[in-house]
């Protein structure tokens, strides 16, 4: 039903200027990663859910400045805040705890649509499907319901023709809302702080991708990790960033996150960092990161 999108033109004119040779944070030699042409049309969606089970990682952070930096690529874009605790649409300014209408109702009955429940954000090209405590009951409530693992899919599927990218930030879970992302994802972008236990907790998180692929969603791909949280000066930051490398090869973003003050202060603005600080260096990364994500879902 959610299919990954065939594109009538070329994506790519050029490469990101790069030394040959040159090494990223991640110590591999930079892969060349073209810049994005206009689309001369929209959709279908590409589904990316932004997952892991651990918190505190940087899922929201990551959801709401990618889907900024894929929008300044001319992408249109939606967000869909998948976890209770509506970090998501607070992270945007949104006060979601005076909402009617949140994702929730899109998936309890009686439902409502998609429409009903959208929502434009300050960043052009950026749409938000809004969450908050309200969701937390859905879990229970869906649990007898015949299909539902797929019933965040087919409150999406109306809406899926009009954007690039549909970015799902999860909650830190694999519960069935997370299983329900899955079911309708093409793709999970997984963010990991660079820290020892965060790496323990990704052989769970591929097990479960693992068994969704196999029982509800054949054609979920693991579209790469995100290293978050990375602190160049500290031993043990760089050994979790080499093992990881090691473990997951190609399959780890050359892109990094490093810790910076700059997240919090976008979070208290309501704001992603492409529009908050367009200069500074998260702002860079989270622009390299869409080059990235496009490249690879191209």
């Amino acid at each position: 039903m959610l299919s990954t999108p065939h594109r009538g033109t070329e994506e790519f004119d050029r490469e990101k200027p790069s030394a040959p040779g040159e090494l990223g944070p991640t110590g591999r030699e930079l892969r060349p990663v073209p810049e994005p042409l206009p689309l001369d049309r929209h959709g279908p969606a590409t589904v990316v859910a932004v997952c892991n089970q651990k918190g505190g990682v940087g899922k929201t952070t990551s959801t709401i400045n990618l889907g900024a930096a894929l929008a300044e690529c001319g992408r249109r874009v939606l967000l869909v805040d998948l976890d209770p605790q509506g970090a998501l649409s607070a992270g945007l300014g949104v006060p979601h705890h005076e909402l009617d209408l949140t994702v929730h109702n899109m998936l309890v009955p009686p439902q409502v649509s998609a429409d009903d429940v959208l929502m434009r954000t300050r960043v052009d090209g950026m749409d938000l499907l809004p969450s908050n405590i309200d969701l937390s009951a859905a879990e229970i409530q869906l649990v007898n319901e015949v299909g539902r693992e797929h019933t965040l899919g087919r409150a999406l599927h109306p809406l899926l023709d009009r954007y690039d990218y549909v970015l799902i930030d999860c909650q830190p879970s694999l519960g069935l809302l997370t299983v329900n992302a899955l079911a309708c994802a093409d793709t999970v972008v997984i963010p990991m702080e660079c820290e020892y236990f965060s790496l323990r907790g990704l052989a769970l998180l591929n097990d479960t991708i693992d068994k969704v692929r196999d029982r509800l969603n054949p054609r979920l791909t693991l579209g790469g990790i995100l290293v978050t949280m990375f602190d160049a000066r500290t031993l043990h930051s760089r050994e979790v960033m080499q093992r990881v490398v090691e473990v997951f090869g190609d399959k780890v973003y050359d892109t990094v996150i490093s810790r910076t003050v700059r997240f919090p202060e976008t979070s208290v603005a309501g704001e992603p960092i492409t529009s908050w600080a367009p200069k500074s260096g998260g702002a860079r990364a989270y622009r390299a990161l869409a080059r990235e994500v496009i490249y690879r879902t191209r």
